[in-house]
Order: C-alpha cells, then sequence, then structure tokens
C-alpha cells in the first residue's frame, strides 16, 4: 500500500516562499529508474492540474508554465522524500496542494503523465 504525506502548506504574502514535503511509504518508487512523481493543486472552484512531473531517480523535472522559475522540486531519496519549494509566491497559487506517484512505467513522465496515487493534499494560502 503506497502512502504520501504531504506537509509544510500554509498562509503567507505575496512574495514569500513555502516548501511543501511529501513522505512516500510503501512502495520503492523512488528507487526505480522508472518512477514517476509529481505535484498538483487543486484551487476552488477548479479542476486539479498539474504542478510538475519529476524523476526521481534521474532527477530531471517538468514544470507548468504557470510555475516555471518560482517553483523547484526535488528529492531525498534515500528518506522517501520528496520536496517542492515555492518562491515568489502569488495569489493564484492558492490551492490544495497533493502529492503523486506512479507505478514504474516506460510511458514518459510529464505532465500529462497518469498517477496512481495521490496523497491528502496541504493547502497553501497566498494573500495579496
Amino acid at each position: 500500500q503506497v502512502q504520501l504525506v504531504e506537509s509544510g502548506g500554509g498562509s503567507v504574502q505575496a512574495g514569500g516562499s513555502l516548501r511543501l514535503s511529501c513522505a512516500a511509504s510503501g512502495y520503492s518508487v523512488m528507487f526505480n529508474r522508472l518512477g514517476c512523481m509529481g505535484w498538483f493543486r487543486q484551487a476552488p472552484g477548479e479542476e486539479r492540474e498539474p504542478v510538475v512531473s519529476f524523476y526521481p531517480y534521474g532527477g530531471s523535472a517538468v514544470y507548468a508554465d504557470a510555475v516555471k522559475r518560482r517553483f523547484t522540486i526535488s528529492a531525498v531519496n534515500s528518506k522517501s522524500t520528496l520536496y517542492l519549494q515555492m518562491d515568489d509566491l502569488n495569489p493564484e497559487d492558492t490551492a490544495l496542494y497533493y502529492c503523486a506517484a506512479r507505478r514504474p512505467s516506460f510511458a514518459p513522465c510529464g505532465l500529462n503523465a497518469d498517477f496512481d496515487y495521490f496523497g491528502q493534499g496541504t493547502q497553501v494560502t497566498v494573500s495579496s
């Protein structure tokens, strides 16, 4: 049973920063070169959207245009933990942020990847 537990959300003013964490357990997605992880977000009244997709084994990532150059994904494989550093936040970033993982697959790990597991989410609120 794969479990993803997010933390690190909160309330900040525009221009501020937050770092989200995702602790993964139950499956060695992060140690598999075919694994794929990512972050999604869902604002009130909106559909869930991908923020970034990431190969934890190789370290390459694909970011949504809205967060490029402001958000950075990273991982500490030995801790099975995924991070999302979010800088220069703006009110449009307000959303529930979810960590996601996919079973090992030869399919590309892009923003349109089909993820199999999601966490419960952590709320990020940015005020102007």
